[in-house]
C-alpha cells in the first residue's frame, strides 16, 4: 500500500512526516505525544486484559464499535513520549474508521514517514505491535 492508499487523516500525517528532516521527525513525534487524549475513567480499572505485551512500556488499547465505526482509547505513560506520540498518530489517523479500513493499513506504514531514521528497531517493532493490536480489536478478536 502506497501513501495515497492510506486513510485520509493517516495519509496527511504520513505526508507531513515525510517533509521533516532528521531530528525534526522526532520533535514532530513528540508534539503528537502531547495531543493524546486522556483515557476515559470507565477504562481505568480494566487494564490487565488490554495490554500490548510486545511493547517495553505498559501500553493499553481499548476499542468501542458504534454504527460500524471503531473508536480507540489509549493509556500510555508520560514517561514513554515516543510511544505516546505514535499512539496519538494512530488515534488521529484511524479513530472512527471501519474495521475494514483499519485492517487494510500495512503494519510497516511508518516506514513511509522515515521514522526508521530516528527510532531504534525495537521502538519500531512496538509501533507495529500497537497497530496489530488495534486491528485485532477492530476485527473483534480481542
Amino acid at each position: 500500500m502506497m501513501i495515497d492508499e492510506l486513510p485520509p487523516k493517516l495519509h496527511e500525517i504520513v505526508e507531513d512526516f515525510s517533509y521533516c528532516q532528521g531530528q525534526e521527525k522526532l520533535e514532530y513525534l513528540l508534539e503528537f505525544a502531547e495531543q493524546l487524549p486522556p483515557l476515559p475513567t470507565r477504562y481505568i480499572d480494566k487494564q490487565n486484559d488490554h495490554q500490548v505485551h510486545e511493547c517495553m512500556s505498559p501500553i493499553f488499547v481499548y476499542a468501542e464499535k458504534e454504527n460500524g465505526h471503531v473508536h480507540y482509547f489509549f493509556d500510555v505513560p508520560a514517561e514513554a513520549p515516543t510511544v505516546r506520540g505514535f499512539a496519538s498518530i494512530l488515534y488521529q489517523g484511524l479513530d472512527g474508521l471501519t474495521a475494514e479500513q483499519i485492517t487494510a493499513v500495512p503494519n510497516e506504514f511508518y516506514l513511509q514517514m522515515g521514522l526508521q531514521t530516528v527510532l531504534s528497531g525495537q521502538r519500531l517493532n512496538g509501533i507495529s505491535a500497537i497497530l496489530r493490536y488495534m486491528k485485532q480489536l477492530a476485527d473483534g478478536r480481542q
